[in-house]
């Protein structure tokens, strides 16, 4: 399971162990000390520690760190007093941001020069590694700070503006508290020289986080225009601008274009890998993933990630020596084996991944809340074998009850429906609905309405799915409302695939919904049979990757393949099991299973693969119930195996 790392853990783990010399030294510059008496130059301060790190960025063998890196932490760690020194405000979060060699600077004005002396500290061994010095013109804070990072490395990056106005208005709007303020300095930075980005970004970066997207976008755009910025600061600009619109193909290419620059950058080695994982492009994820192993090789995190990208990408055993060695740094977690029982299940070894999901159960049952035991459940479920997987998902119940879960009914029942039993499945969800709807579980009360909605529309039963889905809406709430608009909108009577669209762009005009219209659309011309309108929407769905709104997304693109007779396109698709949620299974599941397993048998019959398609539908009829799906896709499968 991907998972966050304590950042305590982190900090212990950086001091407990020292790996062999990496190729890059991370380093952090933090802000310089004013020891003038004139309070008016602290600005400088932060000017020093900004040029530095930002002319060392682009050094052979040197991975500079930001102070916005730096300052990432403030919310784990507290953030100190913006302008005092860094030696004092700055040290605990540039140790968790990965620094292993420190800067402390201090900087003085004697007759007419600027004197500035900066002190690099080894971290792992406490000892300074080099003391240097450098001076200028008193009002030449470039050149002085720039003098100093050519005596930390010989080829240095040049820092994106020359100009004194800029660089001090930019400070100032880094370091005010009244946003007004930082805003004013900010639009003057960009005045006085309109190819220096880091104003626009910062600038962008504010109003972002006060959810002014098109103004942050404004902000990027204009600073997109400037053809004449750095290349190195116009991919910084565009990778923030893809960001925002949430333009993966565009992230990946700027993430592609900064690493040319600085490619000691651990953090965006992983977020190009995370991009490229996201967009299915699996070989260049684990490129990336592998990059950032070696700069970071004690980064637990970028471990697991490079373990799930290898399998996805096929290559079970590289995935499964990452996680190895994430055990071996973390020997007592679970979150390792819980991620060898997910690789082993996306591989198809599923007896493997079922046994690694209870190791994980019994390390520590708390992690995922019993969780790994409802996984072994779905691998064993998998597999055919309903006995063994209703067995498992006893145990799964049992362990919940005595945790005094109050969603075990909504598990019980969807259990049900996994094993086949669809009609006392629907009877137990329905009596669990009814009963919480006045009660604290009411949004639970909404999303089980939602699952018998969708319950009744694959089984065909539309009047049914019409009485369910406005009680669905009426209960929800913040967590459940979205599920509730879905259902509310697949309810609708059959239509035609024009009509459908008129209507996803009635109901989800509002903004807060546009995220889930194109998944309310695709389904609900799954589920009416207008396959070629579907495969086509599914398809940039997929292309333009990242987080699904629901993991079945691929098996879904997959039905409109097969049944537009693109068995090509399906093979990549179905070739993967899908990953069990460790909290249960989620209100969209009965889309994909057991339906994949119909699938891969359709996929290998047009091919003439003859028994692989008769194993696939025998384990889809295995996993269905009595009661048929609205396709009829068991008779299909029963016919063929005749």
């Amino acid at each position: 399971m991907y998972c966050r790392v304590g950042l305590l853990a982190c900090l212990l783990a950086g001091c407990a162990r020292q790996p062999a010399a990496p190729a890059f030294d991370r380093i952090a510059i933090l802000r310089f000390e004013n020891l003038s008496a004139d309070a008016s130059a602290d600005w400088i301060g932060r000017a020093f520690s900004d040029i530095v790190a930002a002319e060392l960025a682009g050094a052979p063998g040197i991975d500079s760190i930001p102070a916005i890196r730096i300052h990432a932490f403030d919310r784990v760690l507290g953030a100190r007093s913006i302008s005092a020194p860094g030696i004092s405000s700055e040290r605990v979060q540039a140790l968790a941001a990965g620094a292993r060699k420190i800067g402390y600077g201090q900087y003085a004005f004697r007759a007419g020069s600027l004197e500035a002396h900066l002190t690099l500290e080894d971290v792992r061994t406490g000892k300074m590694t080099k003391a240097i010095t450098a001076s200028a013109p008193a009002s030449d804070v470039l050149a002085a700070a720039t003098a100093l990072a050519r005596q930390i490395a010989g080829q240095v990056s040049p820092y994106g503006t020359r100009s004194p106005q800029a660089l001090r208005a930019y400070i100032t709007g880094t370091e005010a508290r009244d946003p007004a303020a930082m805003e004013v300095a900010l639009n003057l930075a960009i005045a006085a020289d309109p190819d220096f980005g880091a104003p626009y970004r910062l600038l962008a970066q504010f109003r972002a986080g006060r959810r002014d997207r098109s103004g942050a976008l404004a902000v990027l755009e204009r600073a997109e225009a400037r053809q004449s910025m750095a290349p190195f600061e116009r991919a910084m600009i565009a990778e923030m601008a893809a960001d925002l619109r949430g333009d993966l193909a565009a992230r990946e290419r700027a993430l592609a274009a900064m690493l040319k620059v600085t490619p000691g950058d651990a953090a965006s080695w992983r977020s190009l890998g995370e991009v490229a994982n996201s967009r299915h492009k699996y070989g260049t994820a684990v490129q990336a993933l592998r990059k950032a192993v070696d700069l970071e090789p004690e980064d637990v995190t970028v471990l697991n990630l490079l373990g799930y990208a290898a399998a996805e990408a096929g290559d079970l055993e590289a995935g499964m020596a990452a996680l190895r060695r994430y055990q071996a740094l973390r020997p007592n977690d679970a979150n390792p084996l819980d991620s060898m029982g997910d690789l082993n299940q996306i591989a198809g070894h599923l007896a493997e991944a079922e046994s690694f999901y209870l190791l994980a159960q019994k390390k520590d049952r708390n992690w995922l809340g019993d969780g790994d035991l409802h996984k072994a459940a779905v691998s064993r479920l998998l597999r055919g074998d309903l006995a063994g997987a209703g067995a498992l998902a006893q145990q799964y119940q049992d362990a919940r009850t005595l945790a005094k879960d109050p969603l075990v009914p909504v598990r019980q029942a969807e259990w049900a429906w996994a094993l086949g039993r669809r009609q006392e499945a629907y009877r137990q969800l329905e009596v669990f609905a009814a009963g919480a709807q006045s009660g604290p579980l009411r949004e639970v009360s909404s999303r089980a309405y939602a699952e018998l909605t969708i319950w009744s529309l694959v089984l065909g039963d539309r009047p049914a799915a019409a009485r369910t889905a406005p009680q669905a809406m009426a209960l929800a709430g913040p967590a459940s409302i979205g599920v509730a608009v879905v259902v509310q909108f697949l309810a609708q009577p059959p239509a035609s695939p024009a009509e459908w669209v008129v209507r996803a762009e009635q109901r989800f005009s509002d903004e807060a919904l546009a995220g889930i219209k194109d998944f309310a659309l695709a389904y609900s011309l799954l589920l009416n049979g207008h396959f070629e309108p579907a495969q086509r929407l599914l398809k940039q769905m997929y292309d333009r990757g990242g987080p699904a709104v629901d993991e079945g997304l691929p098996y879904a693109l997959a039905w409109a393949d097969v049944a537009t007779g693109r068995l090509k396109e399906a093979e990549p698709l179905l070739r993967l099991n899908p990953l069990a949620n460790a909290s249960g299974f989620g209100p969209f599941a009965s889309f994909y299973l057991p339906r994949i397993f119909y699938l891969r048998g359709a996929a290998a019959e047009k091919e003439g693969k003859r028994e692989q398609a008769r194993s696939q539908y025998q384990l889809f009829l295995k996993l269905s119930g009595n009661d048929p799906l609205v396709w009829g896709e068991e008779k299909k499968a029963q016919d063929a195996i005749r």
